[in-house]
Formats: C-alpha cells, sequence, structure tokens
C-alpha cells in the first residue's frame, strides 16, 4: 500500500512541504487544473508538476483527474476528438511515469453537498448532505438563485438548466453505452502505456435531480469491468461515496474487487450513515458508519498493493481554506490509516508463523 495526499498545486494553502512531513506519506496525487476540460495538457505543465513534486521527495504516480468531457457523457458528435484528446493525455503522463489515472463518468456534477461547513458535536465541520436540503434546490424546477456545493462554477444557470435537461433526456442505458464506446477506446492505449485507470464511483450512489447515475453498487460495478474485461480497466473503491448507502457492503466489495486485482486507487473516507443523508467524519471507525479497520483488512488479504489516500478531512483546530481537504485531518487520517495497515500485517505475519 501506497500512501498518498491530494494537492490541488502551488495555490494550494497545503504545501509540499506540509505534506512531506506527514509521517509514512509517499505520493502526491494532482492534476493539471488551467487547462479546459477536453483539452490536451502539455508536456510543460506536465513536467513542471513531475519536478515540483520530486523536488519535495514524493512520488508522482497518480493523476486525479483527467475529466471527461460532458459530449462524451452524452455521446454527441463531437465526443471523438475529445475522446482522442483524452488517449493524448494518457501517452503524455505515461511519458512522465504515470501510473494510475483517476477519472469519473458523472453526469455534470463530480459530486454533491448540502452543506461544507456543518457544525459536528466535537466543534468541527465536516462536509454533509440532506436530502430535504437537495429537493429545495431543484436546477430545472427552482427559479431562485440557490445552488450546491459542488456546482460546475462555469455554467451560468441557463446553461446548467440545459445541460441537466439533456441528461434527463437520456436513461441509464444511454449513459452505459457512452460509457461503453469511451471504454472500448481509451483502455487498450492504457494497456499499452501500462497506465491504470480507476473509475470513481458516483457520489452520492444515487441519482440527483433525476440524472442517470451508473456507477454505483456492486451489481453496477460488476457490469462495468466486463466491458472491457483488462487488468487496466479498474476502480478506484471510494468507501465514502459507496459507504454513504446502507445497500453497500465496503467490506465485501474491497475483498472482493481486490481478489480481482482490479483495486487500484483508494479513497479512505468515513461517514455517518442518517435516514435523510449522510456526514462526513473523522476517519476512525467508531466515529462514523463505517469499519475502516474491516475494509483496510479485506484489501491487505486479498493482495490490494495500490495507492490509498485519506479522503476528506473535517476542518478542525481553527484551520480554514478548501472544506474537506484541510491539512490536520487528513494528516490525521494518514496516520491512522497507515497504523491499521501495519497492524493487520503484524498480526497477519505473527499468525503465520
Amino acid at each position: 500500500m501506497k500512501m498518498s495526499f491530494r494537492w490541488y498545486g502551488s495555490d494550494d494553502k497545503v504545501t509540499l512541504q506540509n505534506i512531506r512531513q506527514i509521517p509514512g506519506m509517499e505520493a502526491i496525487v494532482t492534476a493539471v487544473y488551467d487547462v479546459p476540460v477536453g483539452e490536451v495538457w502539455s508536456r510543460e505543465s506536465i513536467g513542471a508538476l513531475k519536478k515540483q513534486v520530486e523536488d519535495a521527495g514524493l512520488l508522482f504516480e497518480v493523476i486525479e483527474s483527467v475529466p471527461v468531457h460532458e459530449d462524451i457523457k452524452l455521446g454527441k458528435p463531437s465526443r471523438d476528438r475529445y475522446i482522442e484528446n483524452y488517449c493524448e493525455n494518457i501517452r503524455r503522463l505515461a511519458e512522465a511515469g504515470i501510473q494510475c489515472i483517476c477519472y469519473n463518468f458523472m453526469p455534470v456534477f463530480d459530486w454533491t453537498r448540502t452543506q461544507l461547513d456543518h457544525v459536528l458535536p466535537d466543534g468541527s465541520t465536516s462536509l454533509v448532505y440532506y436530502q430535504e436540503q437537495v429537493e429545495a434546490v431543484d436546477p430545472l424546477k427552482s427559479d431562485s438563485d440557490l445552488t450546491l456545493p459542488g456546482w460546475d462554477a462555469s455554467y451560468t444557470r441557463e446553461e446548467l438548466k440545459a445541460v441537466v435537461a439533456e441528461y434527463n433526456a437520456m436513461t441509464e442505458e444511454n449513459l452505459w453505452a457512452n460509457l461503453t464506446y469511451f471504454l472500448e477506446r481509451i483502455i487498450p492505449v492504457a494497456a499499452q502505456c501500462g497506465v491504470n485507470m480507476a473509475i470513481h464511483e458516483d457520489d452520492p450512489c444515487w441519482s440527483i435531480f433525476g440524472l442517470p447515475r451508473i456507477i454505483t453498487c456492486e451489481e453496477n460495478l460488476d457490469r462495468f469491468l466486463k466491458i472491457v474485461d483488462d487488468p487496466h480497466n479498474g476502480i478506484t473503491l471510494c468507501t465514502g461515496s459507496l459507504g454513504c448507502s446502507a445497500e453497500n457492503d465496503v467490506v465485501h466489495m474491497a475483498a472482493k474487487y481486490a481478489a480481482m486485482g482490479r483495486i487500484h486507487f483508494v479513497h479512505a473516507r468515513n461517514v455517518a450513515v442518517l435516514e435523510n443523508g449522510f456526514e462526513e467524519r473523522a476517519h476512525l471507525s467508531k466515529c462514523g458508519s463505517l469499519d475502516m479497520y474491516a475494509i483496510l483488512k479485506a484489501l491487505y488479504k486479498n493482495g490490494f498493493n495500490g495507492y490509498i489516500r485519506p479522503d476528506h478531512g473535517r476542518m478542525i483546530w481553527g484551520e480554514t481554506g478548501r472544506a474537506g481537504y484541510g491539512l490536520y485531518d487528513r494528516a490525521l487520517g494518514a496516520a491512522y490509516l497507515n497504523g491499521l495497515w501495519e497492524a493487520i500485517v503484524k498480526r497477519n505475519s505473527t499468525s503465520e508463523r
């Protein structure tokens, strides 16, 4: 297991020097952020990013993410140009030593939360999702100026309505067909380059505003992996995205897909599942609904040796910055996860003697 940390580039308040000081930290998870979605990343930008990371004594092996253009998801005639650009990005990132690319196929919204600073009983703040708040802000039914965190600021309100309407006219099978078209073209390139593609589950893992969502559960992950049955076609196991639904058995899924060799990246996040949604909590198992020890044990016992990062953190100790991506709580999460992993390795080593 390689412990990694997401970094948003030179403008990130959390510096590479901060991250390097976290015990057991090995790799940086980052991306080129100044190129429009669907366009090719320059070798100069990739090279500059690689140099920054490696000069800080960290590995440059994971990209999160190379975004998928909406025209690809919608199956528009222009998708072929964007897919070729995507393939070229895979080639260029492979040249720079990238081993894993995390991406998603979510319509419009990469993630949805209703608050970014909900105060928890201990006084920390976290990201939360309450269904009644989502229902009050339907972009097709409300004429108010209300929005939700995670909405793409590049859309005007009318543009957002238009793109949501396009997706509302699609079925899940349409989206599956468009995902198939995409995978059949990018996975052979990734395999040739030795890059593992790791799709991220929909966050949260159910439909919002009537939009089709398909990377949501075990049945659909099984279907996804069979589309192009190649080890380079894998998943990012996001414990929080899957675990926010009580219907998903994350421990079982961790064991199953690790045994198949198809988990290339893990986002480790704990959530408290509620009747009306969920709240993100500290990584410690007892702080939420997920058994983080059992998840990591399932990964270890089934041969997982990929990348993991502490995913989302509360804001604690007065820290301010990008919601979910402060330094302190994610550093605590990394230490906790590393401690669990070491305990699991030691326990299994002892039992084998």
